[in-house]
C-alpha cells in the first residue's frame, strides 16, 4: 500500500513566512498571492494536495505550528475473483 499525506493549514495563524514552501520538496504548497488572511499576511494554502507524501517536513519548520500533517495509507483496489 502507497502512504498518502495530507496537510491542513491554519490560516488566520500564518505569517506567510515561505518556510513551509521552501521545505517541500513536492511544491504542494504556495503562499496565497492574492487573499491576506485577519491580520494581513499572504497566508500559505494547498496547492497540490495530491503530491503530498506525508513527509512533514513542512510543519517541523513551521515557526508558528501552524501546520498539521497527516499520513494514510492509500487502499489497495480488491480485485474480485472470478470462478468458473
Amino acid at each position: 500500500m502507497a502512504k498518502v499525506g495530507y496537510v491542513e493549514v491554519n490560516t488566520e495563524r500564518c505569517k506567510g513566512c515561505n518556510l513551509c514552501v521552501v521545505s517541500c520538496s513536492t511544491d504542494v504548497l504556495e503562499l496565497q498571492p492574492r487573499e491576506v488572511n485577519n491580520r494581513g499576511y499572504h497566508f500559505v494554502y494547498v496547492k497540490h494536495p495530491d503530491a503530498c507524501i506525508g513527509c512533514a517536513n513542512c510543519g517541523y519548520v513551521c515557526p508558528d505550528g501552524c501546520l498539521t500533517v497527516y499520513m494514510t495509507k492509500e487502499k489497495e483496489p480488491v480485485n474480485p475473483v472470478v470462478t468458473l
